[in-house]
């Protein structure tokens, strides 16, 4: 070959240049190569006689763009012949550029392997896997990765790892690989047998010529993934029903109020509750319950769409979000459609049950601008109904939100009525009616507010079932009953029976028998002169359960009579086997004249006679209506005709000396 060397000055001698190994070019600027050892002929397959540039094996430029370069090349003559190049630009005495050049011969395999086990020492544990390949063409793996995919590490080369991520991971993994190479993160990846696996890639780039061969350390973390899903579920979702729960509408309805405020729309909230709930669930029990609830969420599902988001409040309440709303009319529509939608039964545990509901309405922005307003407004409007008629639905009215705050007042004064003496008990005589002597009182509940007065107890009884209180007021006043009338025998008064009246909620206390025992040890009142009354409803209701009640009150030797009697639905057969021992006629029998209701009093009257029961009228307020009374030889009577209800120290007069 031509010398150009002549022109050159190397840097080694040409003696010592044969005896080194490994294969050495010196190269001038132009990529004419003027001088190199046997290796490196041997190695490129030429001879030094040939004028040779190195323009023809590899990319010149790339390897003279610094004045050091360390690189993996591949030769241009299309043979996959890879050389490890190691280049350095030499300083001599001529004007001329002058390169060095160590080249290895190496394999794409050689480099693989090389890189896995420069990998291998970056793993941690047998759960993470490493991966090869060339612009998301897999070029080698280990077991652990190929296991991890549900596949060989034969049947992983020659795969594109594009192909195994979800289509949403795709865009991510191109990405990552142009814009972040050496950013872990994290992708869904699809295993063999279709199901999914949650992976995170750490990325380390080998790069060679003008492609970069890339090496990753892959670890699963399906069960991270999941526990954390698990994790946002229990945290946003109700697990009876699938459904959204009340922190996750809170979460969307505010996201709702600021769409809407930018959008100039309105939203709706529909606050809903299932009619009955509580009597389905003391019937047929909390499982039938909890299947019930199931059952009437994925009816309730069939309303969810772009425009409604449902949620599960708790309980038996139900919310939906209803957006882009235009009117309030929209909203009442879709309340309609909800109620329509359960006119046709639940299945439940082979069961066809009809349910109803009771729904209550609120808008953004006219009831009020923040999550927790329009929920409680929704709320007050669906009691309304709830109240009333039900099976149907309420808009939202200012008028509301005032009885609602009048009712919050109420309970707590009601609840400080307690703590500070303002509830009294005052009493009505009733008397028997063939003798005219007083036979009993019936202890009547008064409230007198410090500042309201008297507070009738058709507005604050009510309040007290519904909000609990009437457990411990009810104790209150049977131990308060109990302590008068054995004052008054203590006193040297002829002894007579007080009548207490029980409210539902007490007489379904299991333990009422017991605090009932407790109260007439505490007191030291004869069970005698204790008489419990309860409305015909609670008597015929949950028959098996008040029987047994009623049985445990008369082994106590307590009186049991029952209020309002006419009025309900009562069965001859329940009367004769229920520990009775008096019927109340209801007041409405009395007061009005008709020749039907007058007809209804004799019945009673012949029918408890018949059952060696006593019978007491209520509500007596003429010579009229007493001298009836005595002419179909009732019992005894209360009214005021002859007392109204008074406070005890205004009873004496009434009460004959035991001699």
């Amino acid at each position: 070959m031509s010398n150009p060397s002549n022109q050159l000055q190397l840097p080694i001698h040409g003696w010592l240049l044969e005896q080194v190994q490994d294969a050495i070019l010196f190269v001038d600027g132009e990529g004419t190569i003027v001088e190199g050892n046997q290796s490196a002929w041997d190695l490129l397959g030429t001879s030094e006689k040939m004028s040779v540039n190195i323009r023809d094996y590899f990319d010149f430029d790339r390897l003279v763009s610094q004045e050091e370069t360390n690189t993996l090349l591949e030769v241009k003559d299309g043979s996959k012949q890879y050389f490890h190049v190691k280049s350095m630009k030499m300083n001599n005495t001529s004007d001329q550029d002058l390169y060095s050049m160590i080249l290895h011969s190496v394999s794409l395999n050689d480099k693989v392997k090389q890189a896995k086990q420069h990998m291998n020492k970056l793993i941690q544990g047998s759960f993470e896997g490493i991966v090869l390949h060339d612009r998301g063409n897999i070029i080698d793996c280990d077991e652990t990765f190929a296991r991890m995919f549900g596949y060989t590490v034969e049947e992983m080369v020659h795969l594109s790892a594009f192909d195994m991520v979800e289509s949403r991971s795709s865009y991510k993994l191109q990405s990552m690989m142009s814009q972040f190479p050496d950013k872990p993160y994290e992708l869904t990846g699809i295993k063999k047998d279709g199901s999914l696996i949650h992976v995170e890639i750490m990325a380390h780039p080998y790069p060679y010529q003008d492609r970069v061969l890339r090496g990753a350390i892959v670890r699963d973390i399906t069960d991270r993934v999941e526990q954390e899903k698990r994790i946002e579920f229990m945290a946003y979702y109700d697990e009876l029903t699938d459904l959204p729960n009340r922190t996750y509408f809170m979460k969307t309805l505010k996201e709702a109020i600021q769409q809407a405020e930018y959008n100039g729309e309105q939203v709706a909230v529909h606050f809903m509750d299932i009619d009955y709930f509580k009597q389905i669930n003391d019937t047929l029990g909390y499982v039938f319950g909890d299947k019930l609830l199931y059952a009437f969420a994925e009816r309730l599902k069939m309303h969810h769409d772009e425009h409604n988001f449902i949620a599960r409040m708790g309980g038996d309440e139900f919310l939906i979000l209803q957006k882009g709303v235009q009117s309030k009319i929209e909203a009442e529509h879709l309340a309609q459609k909800i109620i329509k939608s359960f006119e046709s039964p639940l299945l439940v545990e082979g069961l066809e049950l009809f349910t109803s509901v009771s729904i209550g309405i609120s808008s953004y922005p006219e009831d009020g601008h923040d999550s927790n307003d329009l929920i409680k407004h929704a709320d007050s409007a669906m009691n309304v109904i709830k109240a009333n008629n039900r099976n149907h639905y309420k808009v939202f009215e200012s008028s509301i939100s005032k009885d609602f705050k009048t009712i919050l007042t109420m309970e707590t004064e009601l609840r400080k009525a307690l703590k500070e003496d303002q509830l009294e008990l005052h009493y009505q005589p009733q008397k028997n009616i063939e003798t005219g002597q007083i036979v009993g009182l019936e202890a009547l509940l008064r409230w007198k507010h410090p500042k309201w007065g008297y507070v009738p107890p058709a507005t604050f009884i009510p309040l007290a079932e519904k909000t609990g209180l009437i457990f411990e007021i009810g104790e209150w006043v049977l131990k308060q009953a109990c302590l008068q009338n054995k004052k008054w025998q203590d006193q040297g008064y002829t002894p007579f029976v007080v009548g207490v009246n029980l409210s539902a909620k007490q007489v379904y206390q299991k333990d009422l028998v017991d605090k009932v025992e407790s109260i007439l040890k505490e007191s030291g009142l004869n069970a005698h002169y204790l008489e419990l009354e309860i409305t015909e409803s609670m008597a015929m209701s949950n028959e098996e359960d008040i029987f047994r009640t009623l049985e445990g009150l008369r082994a106590l030797g307590v009186h049991v009579s029952i209020d309002d009697f006419g009025t309900g639905y009562s069965s001859l057969k329940y009367l004769s086997q229920f520990p009775i021992s008096k019927l109340k006629i209801d007041r409405i029998f009395i007061h009005e004249n008709r020749k039907q209701n007058a007809a209804i009093v004799k019945s009673i009257i012949h029918m408890s006679h018949s059952l060696n029961m006593k019978v007491i009228a209520e509500g007596v307020e003429t010579e009229e209506q007493l001298e009836f009374l005595k002419t179909e030889r009732c019992d005894e009577m209360q009214g005021y005709y002859f007392s109204k209800p008074l406070p005890p120290h205004q009873l004496d007069r009434f009460f004959p000396k035991s001699v």
